[in-house]
């Protein structure tokens, strides 16, 4: 890894208390029908050759999970199923072709939406911005959806796709929340906690003592974080790794309440080019957060590198746990702030496999 700089901030609020986000049988109506799925089955939870002087340090490959390459599908897809029972019950005699489901995305939760609605038998209008790649878009278009491009950031299409769906009377399938809109927010993280608990079940010898996870408005990180801290005494430390140029997060903890960043949140981990935070992420991480770290891309290529040298596929945003724990290892404040040392366990998320292999190719070779 070469020497790149990074901003670690350690949590001041960590440990206060706070409001349950996830309720617990929220959860296990996620567990019961997603693993009742065709074609589930838990994705590997993977010991690096390479310790780094750790005691051991392991990475859930979401690279295969439902063919769709991301754990996006958990989350996204479940949200779809839950939606259209609701309207479907909400509507007796009316079938599921009359309703119509939306998101703004980078390219892996438009694509599990897209493969949700292509389950349900509903329509679906996929919203990008300008800078997401080609292949990517097509992806999403190869399960039936309606792609729309738009100007700006990721941040500016979650609001033309609310617009369009309030005129449009369509239902908003999104993976961030805020006031007023939380329950389908709330199934998507349900959903994504099914990695989680695949990893406690796959976990052998002592638990996790640290996660590093990748956020992009947050709610993958608040979902691992709720898991954890219901089946873990104690909870393992959680860092939450941001794009440096994208870090909402971060600008949020060092302030104290959720912020918006503004700019073009120019970044190659496409997946984590967000500006905004969802309120139900804050809301947990917020208070059970032990840091926040910001790297730059060179660092999260570097980790791809390094994994495709192990024969791990892994994403241009799946690879940020890994390079801000590198970092953090190689100075010696970093590891006095985090704890990290010779006995740590460190739990990682590849979040997904070759998504863009244009892209993918042109950066690991």
């Amino acid at each position: 890894m070469p020497p790149l700089p990074f901003t670690l901030f350690a949590n001041p609020n960590a440990g206060t208390p706070g409001t349950v986000v996830l309720p617990e049988g929220g959860f296990r109506r996620a567990w019961a029908e997603i693993t009742a799925w065709p074609g589930y089955a838990p994705t590997p939870l993977r010991t690096l050759a390479d310790s780094h002087g750790l005691a051991v340090i392991r990475l859930k490959d979401e690279s295969a999970r439902f063919g769709l390459g991301s754990f996006k599908a958990l989350g996204g897809a479940y949200a779809v199923a839950q939606l259209v029972r609701a309207e479907l019950a909400r509507h007796p005699g009316s079938g599921p072709e009359t309703i119509t489901v939306t998101c703004a995305t980078d390219g892996n939760h438009g694509r599990a939406v897209a493969w949700g609605a292509q389950r349900q038998g509903c329509r679906c209008v996929i919203f990008v911005h300008e800078t997401v790649s080609q292949g990517r878009a097509d992806a999403i278009a190869a399960y039936g959806a309606e792609v729309r491009r738009v100007p700006g950031t990721y941040d500016d299409a979650v609001r033309i796709a609310s617009e369009t769906a309030a005129a449009e009377g369509w239902h908003v399938v999104s993976d961030t929340s805020w006031p007023g809109y939380t329950q389908v927010p709330a199934d998507v993280m349900q959903g994504y906690r099914v990695m989680v608990a695949e990893v406690l079940a796959q976990w052998e010898g002592a638990p996790p003592s640290h996660v590093f996870v990748q956020a992009g408005v947050g709610g993958l990180a608040a979902a691992v974080s709720v898991h954890l801290r219901l089946n873990l005494r104690p909870a393992p430390r959680l860092i939450v790794v941001e794009p440096d140029h994208a870090a909402c997060l971060l600008a949020s903890a060092e302030l104290g309440e959720r912020t918006a960043i503004g700019g073009e949140l120019d970044t190659l981990m496409a997946g984590l080019a967000c500006g905004e935070p969802s309120l139900l992420a804050w809301q947990e991480l917020s208070r059970a957060a032990a840091a926040f770290m910001a790297i730059p891309d060179e660092a999260a290529v570097a980790a791809m590198r390094l994994l495709a040298a192990e024969g791990i596929v892994a994403g241009e945003s799946a690879t940020a746990g890994l390079a801000a724990l590198l970092r953090a290892l190689g100075d010696p404040a970093a590891c006095e702030t985090l704890a990290l040392g010779p006995d740590s366990r460190v739990l990682l998320f590849s979040t997904e496999g070759a998504t863009d292999p244009v892209l993918y190719r042109s950066l690991v070779e």
